[in-house]
C-alpha cells in the first residue's frame, strides 16, 4: 500500500473518530436537556461511566445507521416518497431505541417519543460534521457522491471515453425570468456560464417559443419524445374514449407516450444509455426514477428495483436533513403566505389546505431525490440524463413568476445546478450540461378574481342553464345573463324568469389549463361546428367572445374550415390569419401558426377559448387558481430557453427561431450524435435531420430493445 493510499485511510480513519466524537457530546448534550434520555442508572453513575454509554450509544446508533437503515429503505420502496421521508424520524428514533437496548451498560433509557428527536438531532450533527471535514477532500467528496450511484450501472459495460450529456430542466423558468436572475446575481453559476458575472461565457442562451398549450405534458413529450401531436391542453376531454385526459395523470401519461412513440416510430431521446429523473416521461430511458408514465406499474418487479428513492434515502443523514428541510419549507410557505394576506398583496390565490406539503414535496423532496439520482448517473458514467426540477413551477403558480417567494427558489435551483457542475468533475467520462425550461409563466390575477364568475360558470349562462348564484350577483355575471337573453329574443330584466332547462346531457364539460379553456358538449360524438353550436346555443359563442375577460375563440366552421372568433363580431378563417391576424394580433408572432397546428388534431375540443392578454404588462387571466400560469397564448408563459455549452453546436442558424418542442427534439438529439464523434456543421443537411434517425451509439453501449 502506497504511502498515498495510507494517508487517505488515515484522513477517514480520523473523521471517522471525529464524527463518533461529536456524536457522543451530543447524546451528553441532549440527556442533560431531554428529561425522557437517561444515559445513568436510577442510582446515578459517574461521569466516566455516563460518557462510556453514550460513546458505546453513539457507537452503535452509527453503525445500525449504516447497516440497517439502507434494507429498511428497500423494504419500503412501495411508500410514497412523502410518507417516506416522514417516516425517517419514526424509523431513526426506533434505531436509537436499538442502540440503547444493546448497550453493556444496560443504562441508556429514552421515551420512544424522545428518541425520535434525539435521533434526528444525531443524525444532522453527524452528518454536518462529516460534510464539514470532508469539503476540503476531494477523495472523500467523490466517495460520499459515489454511495449516491449504488451500483447504477451494476456489471454492465465499461463506460465510454466520448462526452456524456446531462439535461436539466427547469420547470417553468422563462427565458427573461432566467436572464433577470442572473443579472440580479440570484443565480451565480447561471451568471458564469452566461457571461452575466462579465466573465468569459461558457454557455449559449437561446429561447424557444412553445406551442399554443404551452404546459410541461406537451412539451416535455415533444422534447424527449418527438412528437406534440394531438395533445391540445393539460387536460382534454376525448370523445371517442369518453375520458378526461390528464397531463400528469400515470394512465393518461402512458398513453400519451405510447401515441407518441407509435407515431415517430422511435423509443425517445434517451433509448441508448440514458436515465429519466423526475419526468413526465421516459424518453425510452432503461433507468427511471419518479416517472409518471411508468407509475401505473410501480408495483412490478421491474419498476420497483428503479425507485429513486433508495440511492437518497439509503443514507440517514439525507434522510434526516431532507426531513427537517421538509418541515422547514411547510413554515416557510405558512410563513410567507400569513404575510401576503396580512399585506393584502394582490393578486392572490388561497394556499392553506394541503398545499404547503405538495410545495416542501415540491421544492425540497423532489429536488433532493432527483440531483442525487443525477449525481449518481454521472459517476456511473450514463450518456445521456434528462431530469425535471419542477420547484420554481409550483411556487411560481402560487406566489407570482416574479414574487420573492420565487427567487428564493431559484437560488435554490441554482446551487442544485452547481452541485451537478461539482459531480462532474469527478465522474468518469467529462460531461456536458445542458440546461433548459418547457414553458414560462405569465402573471395576472385569476379569472374568477377579476369577474366574479368561472369560465365555466359564463359557459352555463351562455348555454341558458342555471348558474351559481355568487356568479348572478357579480357584475359580469349579469352582463352575461342580458346577453343570452337579448340573443334569444327575450327581453332583458334584472330578476325575470328562469332560462329554459337544459337536460343533463346537454350540459357542456369545460376544462381549464391555465388561460387556455376548452368546452366540449360530450352528448355529441364528433366535433361540434359552429353552425351546430349556434343552432343549439344561440348565444353561447357571442357571451364567450365579447366577454372582456376572453381574448379570442376558436371553432370550426363548415363553411370555412377553422374560425377564430373575437369580440364585437370579429370572425377571421385561419387561412387568413396572415393577412389579417384579427383579435390574435395581440398574441405575438407565431400565434396563427399555433392556432392552426391545433385545430388539426383529432381531440380539439368543441370550443378553445383563450384568454385576454395585455401586451403592455404581460398579463393573462388564468381559468384555474394561479396567479402566475401558463398553457395558453399571452405573455412569457410561451418564451422557454435553452442554456448550451459553446462547445455544442448552434441550435439554430441565421437568427431563425426555435419554434416547438419538437423542434428542440431534433437539436438535442443532434448534440447527442456530436458527443460520438466530430461536430457536424450547421449547414450539412445531416445536422437538422437529427431526428429523422437514431444517433450513433458509442462503442460498448448495448442498445436498449425494449424501449
Amino acid at each position: 500500500m502506497g504511502g498515498g493510499r495510507w494517508r487517505r485511510v488515515a484522513r477517514q480513519i480520523g473523521r471517522s473518530v471525529a464524527v463518533w466524537a461529536v456524536s457522543t457530546v451530543t447524546m451528553l448534550v441532549l440527556a442533560g436537556l431531554l428529561p425522557d434520555f437517561q444515559l445513568q442508572s436510577p442510582d446515578g453513575d459517574s461521569a466516566t461511566r455516563i460518557a462510556v454509554t453514550a460513546a458505546f450509544g453513539a457507537g452503535a446508533f452509527g453503525l445500525l445507521s449504516a447497516l440497517v437503515w439502507p434494507l429498511l429503505v428497500r423494504l419500503l420502496l412501495l411508500v410514497p416518497a412523502l410518507v417516506l421521508g416522514l417516516l425517517v424520524f419514526f424509523l431513526n428514533g426506533a434505531l436509537l431505541l436499538v442502540a440503547l437496548r444493546v448497550n453493556p451498560s444496560a443504562h441508556g433509557a429514552v421515551a420512544p417519543e424522545t428518541a425520535v428527536v434525539v435521533a434526528a438531532v444525531m443524525s444532522a450533527v453527524a452528518s454536518a460534521t462529516g460534510g464539514a471535514l470532508a469539503v476540503r477532500d476531494d477523495d472523500a467528496y467523490r466517495r460520499r457522491l459515489s454511495r449516491l450511484a449504488h451500483r447504477r450501472r451494476g456489471a454492465g459495460p465499461p463506460c465510454p471515453s466520448g462526452p456524456g450529456t446531462v439535461f436539466v430542466q427547469l420547470d417553468g423558468v422563462g427565458h427573461d425570468v432566467l436572464r433577470a436572475a442572473a443579472a440580479k446575481g440570484l443565480m451565480p453559476t447561471v451568471a458564469r456560464w452566461t457571461g452575466a458575472d462579465r466573465e468569459p461565457a461558457t454557455h449559449r442562451l437561446t429561447p424557444w417559443r412553445t406551442d399554443w398549450s404551452s404546459q410541461t405534458g406537451a412539451s416535455q413529450l415533444g422534447i424527449l419524445h418527438g412528437s406534440t401531436f394531438d395533445v391540445p391542453a393539460f387536460r382534454w376531454y376525448e370523445k371517442d374514449s369518453r375520458e378526461v385526459m390528464v397531463c400528469n395523470r400515470p394512465s393518461s401519461a402512458a398513453e400519451l407516450q405510447r401515441r407518441a412513440v407509435e407515431r415517430t416510430g422511435d423509443g425517445g431521446l434517451l433509448t441508448f444509455d440514458g436515465a429519466s429523473r423526475g419526468n413526465l416521461f421516459s424518453g425510452g430511458a432503461d433507468e427511471q426514477a419518479l416517472v409518471l408514465s411508468i407509475a401505473v406499474r410501480r408495483r412490478s418487479r421491474e419498476t420497483r428495483s428503479r425507485a429513486g428513492y433508495f440511492a437518497y434515502f439509503s443514507d440517514p443523514a439525507n434522510a434526516v436533513r431532507t426531513a427537517l428541510s421538509f418541515v422547514a419549507e411547510v413554515g416557510r410557505e405558512i410563513g410567507q403566505s400569513t404575510r401576503a394576506r396580512f399585506r393584502k398583496i394582490r393578486p392572490r390565490v388561497s394556499r392553506g389546505g394541503l398545499y404547503p406539503f405538495v410545495r416542501a414535496f415540491a421544492t425540497v423532496v423532489e429536488r433532493d431525490v432527483v440531483v442525487a439520482a443525477v449525481m449518481g448517473d454521472m459517476l456511473a458514467g450514463r450518456t445521456a440524463v434528462y431530469a425535471d426540477l419542477v420547484a420554481y413551477d409550483e411556487v411560481a403558480h402560487h406566489s407570482g413568476p416574479h414574487s420573492r417567494d420565487a427567487e428564493q427558489v431559484l437560488r435554490r435551483l441554482d446551487r442544485s445546478l452547481a452541485l451537478i457542475e461539482q459531480a462532474a468533475e469527478h465522474a468518469p467520462r467529462p460531461y456536458r450540461i445542458v440546461v433548459l425550461s418547457d414553458h414560462g409563466q405569465s402573471p395576472g390575477e385569476t379569472f374568477q378574481a377579476r369577474y366574479g364568475l368561472t369560465l365555466a360558470d359564463l359557459v352555463r349562462a351562455g348555454c341558458g342553464l342555471p348558474v351559481p348564484r355568487r356568479a348572478r350577483r357579480t357584475r359580469s355575471g349579469a352582463e352575461a345573463r342580458n346577453t343570452v337573453r337579448a340573443a334569444m329574443g327575450r327581453p332583458v330584466e334584472e330578476g325575470a324568469g328562469q332560462h329554459r332547462p337544459a337536460t343533463r346531457g346537454a350540459e357542456p364539460l369545460v376544462l381549464a389549463s391555465g388561460n387556455l379553456g376548452l368546452v366540449s358538449f360530450p352528448d355529441v360524438p364528433h366535433r361540434m361546428s359552429r353552425e351546430e353550436i349556434d343552432a343549439r346555443h344561440p348565444a353561447l359563442l357571442t357571451t364567450l367572445a365579447n366577454h372582456p375577460g376572453i381574448g379570442f375563440l376558436l371553432v370550426r366552421s363548415e363553411e370555412h374550415g377553422g374560425l377564430v372568433l373575437g369580440a364585437r363580431g370579429a370572425e377571421i378563417p385561419l387561412d387568413r390569419l396572415d393577412e389579417d391576424p384579427g383579435p390574435l394580433a395581440p398574441y405575438g408572432p407565431g400565434a396563427a401558426d399555433a392556432v392552426r397546428r391545433t385545430h388539426s388534431f383529432p381531440h380539439t375540443a368543441d370550443i378553445m377559448v383563450n384568454s385576454f392578454h395585455d401586451p403592455a404588462d404581460g398579463e393573462v387571466l388564468a381559468f384555474e387558481e394561479q396567479i402566475g400560469s401558463h398553457g395558453g397564448l399571452g405573455g412569457a408563459q410561451s418564451q422557454a430557453f435553452l442554456l448550451s455549452p459553446a462547445e455544442l453546436s448552434p441550435p439554430v442558424s441565421g437568427g431563425t427561431e426555435l419554434v416547438g418542442a419538437e423542434q428542440v427534439h431534433q437539436v438535442l438529439r443532434r448534440w447527442l450524435r456530436e458527443s460520438d464523434g466530430p461536430q457536424v456543421p450547421l449547414d450539412d443537411p445531416r445536422s437538422t435531420t437529427a431526428g429523422d434517425a437514431p444517433f450513433a451509439v458509442p462503442d460498448g453501449v448495448a442498445q436498449d430493445k425494449s424501449a
